[in-house]
C-alpha cells in the first residue's frame, strides 16, 4: 500500500511545475502536481485517461477543445487520445492529484517537454 499526503510529497519550482510521483505500474500512475501561478503541464494528447482532482486553488483544465475552470473539489476526467493540459490560474498556488491510466509513455510527453522548454501552454499553437 502506498499512503502519503500533500503536505507529505509538497515541492514547488520557480522553473515549472512540481510532480511528484507517488505511485507506478504498468496500468496506472499516480502524482501529486504542485503549480506556482501561471505554471502549466502542456497540452498534450496522450494514450491515456487522466482524472484531475483540484485540492487547492485554480485551475483551467483543457479537454480537446473545451476549456474548464475547476477549484478545490473539482474532478474532471479527460479520455485517451484527446488533447488536454492544466495551468494554474489566479493568484494562488495550485495542487492536484493526477491519475493516467495507463501511464504515458516518454515519447508521449515530448509536447510537455517542448512546451515547458518553449514556456507554451499550447506548443506549436502559439
Amino acid at each position: 500500500m502506498v499512503a502519503t499526503d500533500f503536505d507529505a510529497e509538497r515541492q514547488y519550482s520557480e522553473a515549472k511545475f512540481s510532480a511528484q510521483e507517488v505511485f507506478r505500474s504498468d496500468r496506472t500512475k499516480v502524482v501529486l502536481g504542485y503549480f506556482e501561478p501561471g505554471q502549466f503541464i502542456p497540452v498534450h494528447a496522450p494514450g491515456s485517461d487522466v482524472v484531475v482532482d483540484v485540492q487547492q486553488g485554480t485551475a483551467l483544465v483543457r479537454d480537446g477543445d473545451e476549456d474548464r475552470r475547476v477549484g478545490p473539489g473539482d474532478v474532471v476526467v479527460v479520455d485517451a487520445g484527446t488533447e488536454r493540459g492544466v495551468k494554474a490560474t489566479g493568484g494562488d498556488r495550485l495542487e492536484a492529484l493526477l491519475v493516467t491510466a495507463p501511464p504515458p509513455t516518454d515519447a508521449e510527453h515530448d509536447p510537455v517537454r517542448r512546451g515547458i522548454k518553449e514556456g507554451t501552454f499550447e506548443p506549436g499553437r502559439e
